[in-house]
């Protein structure tokens, strides 16, 4: 039964998710069906993990809960709907750096190598650059976004940090996930401050969703086998 209630959670969010950038991604006004089906794209990932009996598992439930949550607000107008949105996505975030230090206290710790710090590196680099590109653009949402660039610079480190699971490749899938994340949030950015409309904000809108989706989906997969017990 369980299984089988994995294999609906799983088509259910694909369902919801290719539904949604058919009638909505590209879209200046959502229709309500358009942010339920978004909304459910996430959630059902989150509901998906909490099927995962493993301990400390329910904090990445509650990650991708709070994407849903943000998923859903972003789908309102206004600029208080946008705060918590962005605020709901940094809480998600936060929830990934918890426990995500917490399962890599367990696995054996090793030397920082060469490409994970050149990938601090290029972080870093992009997470100034939005003091130049980004903040002079966002007016009085100047603060709240350079708060939401830090946490989600602070996510992206701890995925290229993680220590690698002696048996699995959960460390790298993380990675990919989390640096999938990150881009659909620089495309977001572009989007909602660079190219507000024309076609430039056409193609942003097509594009950031998948990369948002199939990076909370990698986040939830990578964890899955993250948190795979040694020896399985």
């Amino acid at each position: 039964m369980s299984q089988a209630l994995q294999l609906l959670l799983l088509l259910s969010a694909l369902l919801c998710f290719a539904a949604y950038w058919i009638i909505g991604a590209s879209r200046e006004r959502i229709t309500l069906t358009a942010a339920v089906l978004k909304t459910a794209s996430t959630g059902c990932l989150a509901a998906l993990a909490l099927t995962t009996p493993a301990r400390g598992f329910c904090v990445i439930a509650l990650g991708l809960g709070l994407g849903a949550l943000g998923d859903f607000a972003l789908t309102r107008r206004g600029q208080d709907a946008f705060l918590v949105g962005m605020a709901a996505f940094a809480a998600g975030h936060l929830a990934y750096v918890a426990a995500l230090w917490a399962r890599a206290e367990t696995m054996p710790q090793e030397p920082l190598s060469g490409l994970a710090f050149a990938a601090l590196v290029v972080l870093a680099a992009l997470i100034l650059s939005t003091e130049v590109w980004l903040s002079p653009r966002t007016a009085a949402l100047r603060w709240p976004v350079r708060g939401y660039v830090l946490v989600i610079g602070l996510m992206g480190c701890t995925a290229i940090l993680l220590p690698a699971h002696p048996e699995t490749g959960g460390a790298g899938v993380l990675r990919l996930g989390a640096g999938l994340f990150i881009l659909s949030d620089l495309l977001l950015a572009l989007r909602l401050f660079v190219y507000p409309s024309g076609q430039p904000a056409l193609v942003l809108s097509r594009a950031l969703w998948p990369a948002y989706w199939l990076g909370q989906l990698l986040i939830l997969a990578g964890a899955g086998l993250y948190w795979m017990p040694f020896g399985f």
